[in-house]
């Protein structure tokens, strides 16, 4: 059988290594599969004896097992310095590929950011392109910079890209003898598109150190979309794949990101159309012990009506993050807007919500809006039908605020009856039965919420021929112990 030259000197360089560290057969193969090495101690023996190829990364393995080794019996003892030496700058690895995003995008606008992230992927052997989802979630598309020119939309839910982004994986591939990595592009728990990183030399795709690089990478980048789309529109104009009249222009420079979570609750959610949506938004603030939840839809589809949702959704926050109770956020919402009904007609239907993180007890107030659904075990067990209130901007003689005992694992899912009420040609509502049986079925197949949150969208949308009557919002929050569910660092 032909060997590499190169497999040959690794083999024999090794046996050398073997003997100076000392290790027996038993030892050295104990040493590698601490380290991850899936060759049984029969197969290391043949490879060691020139009888049976190893693949690459198996090793790699065994020789850093004989290198640890090595650097364990080494004594090494200078002479002590009268102060602290720092080392130069690295220019390779993760700590240069960082360095150069920090420097590069320190006074850049963002439509420098594709560059930067190219000149980082060149520390780590990668040539590197960023891409964007588009508003719709339907495809991503490349942020212009090196190399992204004359390349195509990937298809959200046609492509390996796609399947990246849509599953939060970390995917290696080799096509025509190159090999790449896509790696899901977040903020926290929100997706924002995908980076594909070429090997720019002969390597493996799944090696584990590489695919941990560059996870931090996308990472650190993902931080910088969000905070450089604040100051500047090249983004943006990726993801916008057509114009927003100034109704949706003004809710959604308003609402939070449309995923968070933290290691006890994720969220996600939806607002559709988004070029043209009116008067629907939601809104949430977490903490390490509570989760403040809330969705709001104002009567009509206009100006009129973003702006009166913008009026309930500042007094929500202003009594909110005044320490405000559920109650004194209800009644900010109530009087701002009972104040501007006679000048614009407008009411504001609501859930407000909040949630302790620990014991899981919810409580929640429902202003004529539909009632919360609440899922345990993949299933609805309920509609959420306490703390019933006239909708903000009527007459209320009192407020209750209801309470809910849940369980880890719990799904709540608050949403408009934009949602519900979409209709198909034959004029038949949506309806919460459809909405039900949606969420049972994604809920079984395990998708992450955001997921299910898309594909909820898309299904709305084509059961009414992408074409709504009405504003459709969706927010799906999950309180579980979650620390895992949105790691990009690869799994043995």
């Amino acid at each position: 059988m032909a060997r590499d030259g190169g497999e040959l000197e690794q083999r024999r360089l090794l046996g050398l290594a073997r003997e100076r560290a000392d290790l027996s057969l038993e030892q050295l193969w104990r040493r590698y599969f601490a380290l991850g090495g899936s060759a049984g101690l029969v197969e290391v023996e043949a490879y060691l004896s020139g009888l049976l190829p190893l693949p690459a990364q198996e090793r790699d393995r065994l020789a850093l097992a004989v290198n640890e080794r090595i650097d364990e019996m080494t004594w090494r003892r200078g002479v002590p310095y009268s102060h602290t030496i720092r080392l130069p700058q690295p220019e390779d690895g993760f700590t240069g590929a960082a360095i150069r995003v920090v420097d590069g995008m320190h006074l850049a606008p963002p439509d420098r950011l594709a560059a930067v992230a190219a000149a980082a992927g060149a520390a780590l052997g990668v040539r590197i392109v960023l891409y964007l989802v588009d508003y719709d979630q339907k495809r991503l598309y490349p942020v212009p910079g090196p190399g992204a020119e004359d390349r195509p939309p990937l298809g959200v839910d046609t492509s390996v890209a796609g399947r990246a982004f849509r599953l939060l994986e970390t995917i290696g591939v080799e096509t025509g003898g190159r090999a790449r990595v896509w790696v899901p592009l977040v903020d926290g728990a929100e997706r924002l598109g995908v980076m594909e990183a070429v090997l720019t030399e002969p390597g493996d795709p799944h090696d584990l150190a590489l695919r941990r690089q560059l996870a931090w990478l996308s990472m650190l980048i993902g931080h910088l979309v969000v905070a450089t789309t604040h100051y500047g529109d090249a983004l943006d104009n990726v993801q916008r794949r057509r114009p927003r009249d100034a109704a949706a222009e003004l809710v959604w420079q308003l609402l939070p990101p449309m995923t968070a979570g933290t290691d006890k609750l994720v969220l996600a959610g939806a607002v559709e159309p988004c070029y043209n949506v009116g008067g629907d938004a939601f809104d949430y603030a977490l903490s390490e012990t509570t989760a403040q939840l809330a969705i709001f839809d104002a009567t009509g589809h206009s100006l009129d009506s973003g702006v009166v949702t913008a009026m309930a959704l500042s007094a929500y926050r202003s009594a909110r993050r005044n320490g405000g109770t559920l109650f004194d956020q209800a009644m900010a919402i109530d009087e701002i807007i009972t104040g501007q009904v006679d000048s614009t007609g407008r009411f504001v239907t609501a859930v407000l919500a909040e949630l302790d993180l620990g014991s899981g007890r919810l409580r929640y107030i429902a202003a004529g809006h539909p009632y919360p659904l609440l899922m345990r075990r993949k299933k609805v067990v309920k509609s959420l039908t306490g703390g019933r209130r006239p909708v903000f901007g009527m007459p209320a003689r009192g407020v209750s605020v209801a309470e809910e005992i849940l369980e880890p694992g719990d799904v709540l899912v608050l949403y408009t009856d934009g949602i519900t009420e979409a209709r198909d040609r034959e004029g038949r509502f949506f309806g919460v039965d459809r909405l039900v049986d949606f969420l049972e079925r994604e809920m079984s197949t395990a998708q992450p919420p955001p997921e299910t949150v898309r594909r909820l969208v898309r299904n709305v949308l084509g059961y009414q021929n992408d074409v709504l009557q009405d504003d459709a919002t969706i927010l799906v929050a999950r309180w579980a112990d979650l620390s895992d569910q949105f790691s990009l660092q690869p799994r043995r």
